[in-house]
């Protein structure tokens, strides 16, 4: 099973259309937040797609949870957009939290840089930005999950 992983796209809809066109086998598309109205109507066009929606430091008045949890391949996905979690300072706070909450998977963003880690047992996957990526460019990320393992892959926007 394949999920997407988007975050980040400050008015970039086009962006997130493009990684969706890109990704038709990831029936499971996360959003990380900033900014969460770019995605809002796409659950009504991508209707054999399912959203999962964290709102972001840029989402004032969002409806939408910062952090929340969802089970995809009888895997225990956290997602987040970051911020609650200082994670422009390091992810110490996130993997304690992953921890308590026996996630075996972390999404995250905020950063604008795409990152894979594993610490502790856990993937820690945090896909970049689609509008403007720091140091490693414009990316989104996909992640398979299967008998065999959970495989994070980063993929960059030309």
């Amino acid at each position: 099973m394949r999920i997407l992983v988007i975050s980040d796209s400050h008015g970039r809809t086009s962006e997130i259309e493009k990684a969706i066109e890109a990704q038709p086998e990831a029936k499971h598309i996360f959003f990380l937040g900033d900014c969460v109205r770019d995605i809002e109507d796409l659950p009504y066009i991508y209707k054999d797609r399912e959203f999962h929606i964290v709102s972001g430091n840029c989402d004032y008045a969002s409806f939408y949870k910062s952090t929340d949890i969802a089970v995809v391949g009888g895997k225990k996905i956290l997602f987040t957009h970051g911020h609650p979690f200082y994670v422009k300072n390091g992810i110490s706070a996130l993997v304690k939290y992953a921890l308590d909450e026996k996630a075996d998977l972390v999404l995250y963003g905020h950063t604008h840089t795409a990152k894979t880690e594993y610490a502790n047992g856990i993937y820690f996957v945090n896909p970049g930005s689609v509008c403007s990526g720091r140091e490693t460019g414009r990316s989104y990320a996909v992640v398979d999950i299967s008998e065999a393992g959970i495989m994070p892959i980063i993929i960059p926007i030309r």
